[in-house]
């Protein structure tokens, strides 16, 4: 129940951080797609303005009457297709004089100043892109770029149909939107899918872990318990017996000095035996310390084998002080007396199969 529930809470945080970058960035995807579609539209509405302009005025020159030149562009222009992006012209007094709607024509232009002054000055589709995207705009249509004829009142327009281009805008967003979606839900569902495989893999790897573990908890549990054991039939054999079972070499007590005093200690008494700095210190349970001209080796020779333990180079343990056997590092042991020592006791991983049949003595 808890690893579903895990799995709900990934599948439902990638939706939220995908929902919240998708609305920001289609946002602006949009926005650039159709500054980019608009500025093309203007830059094609300015050059078709401009070649009227020039055509105007060559006709002009040419001593056309003003009256033909206009009767001739409105012919041109009207019934074209004024959906999009179409040409007018209008004269100084911001009448209309031809419009492919002729009954525009006579009637005063309504343009915003403002954008069109910003669209001849910055040459960019910003506030074009807001004007046609606000909601507060009610425009039929709107000039975005003007040429004014040589030697005459009459100037060019290029208009842009504000309700058409809005519902182009409008499907654009709508494109983005659906494709974000479709992306969205792939995108979730396939991070999705990989959680999971990636999830599962690694349960698998943890339960082999702790399988694994367990397996050693188990192992160490039953070496504790030989321990147990192994004290309670050291406690029970007796001494004499211990004494008679033990190598000839073996002795009852050895002989050791506290500062320059010789003092003899009991085998039996003995908890530990170390070295440091050369020196050999024998440790009895009463935590008394004393040390000896003997080495570890020498030591161990006149010990009995089934009561002491060389656990490594630097320790000679009796079963007596063994306190708990824990696992460590990779199959080694550490070994924990009774009494504290200045150095952790840690069985090699070689001697630990040595230590475990001790035990099993």
């Amino acid at each position: 129940m808890k690893k579903d529930k895990l799995y709900f809470l990934t599948f439902l945080s990638i939706a939220i951080i995908f929902l919240v970058v998708a609305l920001i960035a289609s946002q602006y995807f949009i926005k650039v797609s159709a500054n980019q579609l608009i500025e093309v539209q203007v830059e094609s509405s300015k050059r078709e303005a401009g070649e009227f302009a020039k055509l105007i005025d060559f006709q002009l020159s040419s001593g056309l009457k003003r009256e033909e030149v206009v009767t001739n562009i409105q012919e041109i222009i009207e019934n074209s297709d004024i959906d999009t992006w179409f040409i007018s012209v209008f004269n100084w007094s911001g009448e209309e004089v031809c419009h492919p709607d002729k009954t525009k024509v006579g009637e005063q232009v309504n343009s915003n100043e403002t954008l069109l002054s910003s669209l001849k000055e910055k040459n960019n589709s910003d506030d074009l892109f807001d004007l046609l995207m606000g909601k507060s705009n009610t425009s039929t249509s709107e000039i975005i770029h003007i040429s004014p004829i040589k030697n005459s009142d009459l100037i060019i327009a290029a208009n842009v149909n504000i309700k058409s281009i809005s519902l182009q805008m409008s499907a654009l967003k709508s494109n983005f939107y659906l494709i974000f979606l479709i992306m969205g839900i792939l995108v979730i569902i396939f991070s999705f899918i990989a959680v999971r495989v990636i999830g599962s893999a690694y349960e698998k790897q943890l339960e082999l872990k702790n399988s694994s573990l367990t397996s050693e908890v188990v192992n160490l549990s039953k070496l504790n318990i030989d321990l147990v054991s192994y004290k309670e039939k050291v406690a029970v054999i007796p001494e004499q017996n211990t004494i008679e079972e033990s190598s000839e070499n073996e002795k009852q007590r050895i002989l050791t000095y506290i500062r320059n005093e010789l003092v003899p200690i009991s085998i039996k008494d003995i908890a530990y035996i170390y070295t440091e700095n050369t020196i050999t210190y024998v440790v009895c349970f009463d935590d008394k310390k004393s040390t000896t001209n003997m080495s570890l080796d020498d030591m161990y020779t006149y010990l009995n084998p089934t009561l002491f333990f060389r656990a490594n180079r630097q320790f000679i343990i009796s079963i007596r002080a063994i306190d708990k056997i824990i696992r460590y590092g990779n199959s080694q042991l550490k070994i924990l007396l009774q009494s504290k020592t200045s150095e952790e006791i840690i069985i090699s991983k070689n001697k630990a199969a040595e230590f475990k049949q001790w035990l099993n003595i």
